[in-house]
């Protein structure tokens, strides 16, 4: 394989990729020795500083990762802080908007307060990363409890929760018993790594 031709396939497989690449595992794809690899990545990435690229290749360990340029972080940060948050149902936001105010809550809570069933919108707000997992309650039954999670802030464009805008008391028939931190069981610590391994900043 030719140089150029060799430069141009690690480039595409490491954009592709969003995330570390062993050598190893690049020298077969392209059926090269991994010393010839290794020549061509140092090059690349020696070519992506020199022409002051918006990318660069880092080598980390065994093996590249194509990242973007810290010159360009200020421009990268700001795009993606104001993309769209995803789709929502007014059900969805009517239940993540519980969560935010009220975390930590029971989908027993969030029923309370809409009057109707919950759980399609729970399990939607999970799926899109929005909420997540908080422990259960110490209380007959042991609901789980829910809370926001950092992409909720990030998809909305706010830094804190203390960010939120102010809402009027609403009426909700019966009072809503308030949840004590002694009343919380936290989750074991394996589903709390899986969590966060799940939610990564972007």
């Amino acid at each position: 394989m030719e140089r150029d031709e060799l430069q141009r396939a690690i480039e595409a497989i490491l954009f592709a990729a969003g995330e570390r690449v062993e050598l190893n595992r690049l020298a077969m794809a392209l059926e090269v020795d991994a010393k010839d690899v290794e020549k061509a990545a140092d090059a690349l990435s020696d070519a992506l500083s020199f022409e002051r690229r918006g990318i660069r290749i880092l080598k980390l360990e065994k093996g590249y990762q194509m990242v973007s340029s810290g010159e360009m972080a200020e421009y990268v940060t700001k795009a993606l802080e104001t993309r769209k948050p995803p789709k929502l149902s007014s059900s969805q936001l009517e239940a993540l908007t519980i969560v935010a105010y009220y975390q930590p809550a029971t989908k027993a809570m969030i029923e309370q307060i809409r009057g109707v069933d919950s759980s399609y919108s729970v399990a939607a707000l999970l799926n899109k990363k929005l909420i997540a997992e908080a422990g259960r309650l110490n209380v007959p039954g042991r609901p789980i409890l829910y809370q926001t999670t950092p992409d909720f802030l990030r998809t909305f464009g706010i830094s804190s929760l203390e960010e939120l805008p102010p809402i009027e008391k609403v009426n909700f028939g019966e009072p809503i018993e308030i949840i004590e931190q002694t009343q919380i069981q936290e989750p074991e610590q394996e589903n709390v790594e899986a969590a966060a391994t799940e939610i990564q900043p972007v």
